[in-house]
């Protein structure tokens, strides 16, 4: 199995940026596209972003604009670049391909809050 170890959240003033990391055991990241996705508080797991083995990704409406999504494949290693973060985008950010296949980590925390 592999192992998604997510980190780089934290709380931040609306507007402000964060980036978040996740790192994967294996190499399983060159062979599937990989997905950022968001639980809010009462709300289901959402994908928010994805990024293809070939380097295409797309974006939540929501999100587009301000969320920019990366990958390492040498590192294992997928980014999330978060700019002009917004209350609603408080939650637990977890990674994990797309479609989701893999045990869930245990997820980043971003509050954004002033």
């Amino acid at each position: 199995q592999v192992q998604f170890v997510e980190s780089g959240g934290g709380l931040v003033q609306p507007g402000g940026s964060l980036r978040l990391s996740c790192a994967a055991s294996g190499s399983i990241l060159r062979a599937y596209a990989m997905g950022w996705y968001l639980q809010t508080p009462g709300n289901q797991r959402e994908l928010i972003t994805s990024i293809f083995t070939d380097g295409f990704s797309n974006y939540k409406d929501s999100v587009k604009g301000r969320f920019t999504t990366s990958r390492d494949n040498a590192k294992n290693t997928v980014y999330l670049q978060m700019s002009s973060l917004k209350p609603e985008d408080t939650g637990v950010y977890f990674c994990n391909t797309v479609p989701y296949r893999q045990p869930w980590g245990q997820g980043t925390q971003v509050t954004v809050s002033s």
